[in-house]
């Protein structure tokens, strides 16, 4: 019964992120699970419930990902679903882990209970977001994307957000046992509410003028010929005629279904081509940031593998500069044990036989003419505390992506965890993508301006001024860490009940 419970508390937990954003659902669902903890008669039991609380929100909230089948000719759509509780099955273990630590010393008093689990969960995410890869979606700190709270990630990052709703939850279940607990659990929140205060706001926005252009091609129809060539001349009309004052054009991941480089010798010319043909709405002024890929070869003859790539164009076709996304996304780009998956029939979720290698990680680029921009491709952006070159800090970081394949809880859910890098850096975030949500999001992780899913169309707005460094910023995760060090620490240190 109690697994039942956990189960169904985790899945309404869900509901706090977006496109529902019901914040309070989500405190009150860890205040649900502080009590099943408390109830529960051995460790085992205990790290049962936390898994099933983790198995219920990650199969709601990842619910998108059985949609990304739908693209795939070569599995059946029902696949997905199998693959969303999988997948869920394993992200359960990093919350099972936080509710056995907290089980163990709850004989410590409630309180121990409380602040036990919070400085576990911030490790559990923590973890999550690096192992195997990593897989950093939907933290439950995101749940207060839309709250004063958002802005105490510049202090403790964003797993240290998600500590705070922890505390929120436990000092709901504290409220009917002792009040002078309830107390001492919100001094946590109290402070990081009141010290993110201090932060200061950014300034007012900078005179450099930016057009973010969003075409509503969707997954289905991109990789065709004919609708891929018709893309680009969509996005050229999109991106309109120069102006007297110079622009920088913002295109989404994979807007050139065409590679913009190509490292066999044989392929310079046509390359060249190709950039020309991209560039014809730029004025002598005017930049282009647009994703395509690269294509790679070991022998100069054969192409053997890709970059998911953001190049950086001149008028003309000159080529200034290119990211490389280094956070690649498994059966996305690429998969995983290839020889044995594809002997059964498996292939990637996108389109293409060609695996894609993976860039050095954050680097910023210089703009003639505009400014440092970092940049961040599509699922590079939801991993906190690794996105941003500190020995070279941006003015701005920009976020081509492909959020077509992600239904309609995919989008909302991907432009809430950009709001928090920029919160926690003091960075705006720019966000291009074919079918929404396209966005402009300033220094303190406030959405400025945005396009709506399935809508095509350009936001024109000048690039928001960044903030000072945060202190995460310049610790990053260490700040966190911190944090779930000290609240454990202290609840070992309270004494035993009698």
């Amino acid at each position: 019964m109690l697994f039942l419970v956990a189960l169904l508390a985790g899945a309404g937990s869900a509901l706090a992120f977006q496109p529902l954003a019901f914040a309070p659902v989500m405190v009150v669902a860890f205040a649900l699970l502080c009590e099943l903890i408390a109830r529960s008669k051995g460790l085992v039991k205990a790290m049962l419930l936390g898994w099933a609380f983790g198995l219920g929100q990650f199969t709601i909230g990842l619910n998108w990902i059985a949609t990304a089948f739908t693209f795939q000719a070569n599995m059946p759509a029902w696949l997905g679903w199998i693959a969303v509780v999988l997948l869920s099955m394993y992200l359960a273990v990093y919350p099972m882990l936080a509710t056995g630590l907290a089980w163990r010393l709850r004989q410590r008093r409630p309180i121990a209970l409380v602040l036990a689990l919070a400085g576990g969960w911030i490790v559990a995410e923590w973890l999550r977001a690096g192992m195997f890869t990593g897989f950093a979606w939907n933290p439950v700190g995101v749940s207060l994307d839309d709250t004063p709270l958002l802005r105490s990630s510049g202090l403790i990052g964003t797993y240290g957000l998600s500590g705070l709703v922890v505390l929120l939850g436990g000092a709901l279940w504290l409220a009917r046992r002792n009040a002078r607990s309830t107390g001492l659990v919100l001094i946590p929140v109290a402070v990081a509410g009141l010290a993110s205060l201090a932060l200061p706001h950014a300034g007012p926005a900078t005179t450099k003028r930016v057009r973010i252009v969003q075409p509503n091609i969707g997954q289905e129809e991109r990789w065709r010929d004919r609708t891929a060539q018709a893309g680009v001349v969509k996005l050229l009309e999109l991106s309109g005629s120069p102006t007297e004052q110079p622009r920088l054009l913002l295109w989404p991941e994979s807007a050139v279904t065409m590679p913009l480089e190509d490292d066999r010798p044989g392929a310079t010319a046509a390359i060249a081509l190709e950039r020309q043909s991209v560039t014809p709405a730029l004025g002598p002024n005017d930049l282009l940031v647009a994703g395509s890929e690269g294509l790679a070869s070991t022998d100069g003859i054969r192409v053997t593998s890709a970059r998911n790539s953001a190049f950086v164009l001149a008028p003309g076709g000159r080529y200034l500069g290119r990211y490389d996304k280094a956070h690649l996304v498994p059966y996305g780009e690429y998969l995983p044990m290839r020889p044995l998956l594809s002997a059964i029939g498996l292939s990637r979720l996108a389109p293409g036989d060609l695996d894609f290698d993976s860039g050095p990680g954050p680097r910023t680029l210089t703009l003639p003419g505009f400014s440092k921009m970092g940049l961040q491709i599509c699922y590079e952006i939801i991993f906190s505390g690794e996105v941003v070159d500190r020995s070279d800090r941006p003015d701005f970081i920009f976020n081509p992506s492909n959020d077509s394949w992600f239904g309609s809880w995919g989008p909302p859910q991907h432009l809430a965890q950009a709001r928090l890098r920029a919160a926690e850096e003091g960075l705006p975030v720019l966000r291009a993508t074919p079918t929404g949500i396209s966005a402009v999001v300033d220094a303190d992780g406030k959405l400025l301006q945005s396009l709506p899913l399935h809508q095509a169309g350009v936001i024109d707005a000048f690039v928001p001024a960044a903030r000072a460094p945060t202190p995460f910023a310049l610790l990053g995760n260490l700040l966190p860490l911190l944090v779930a060090f000290a609240l454990i620490v202290v609840a070992m240190a309270l004494p035993r009940r009698s």
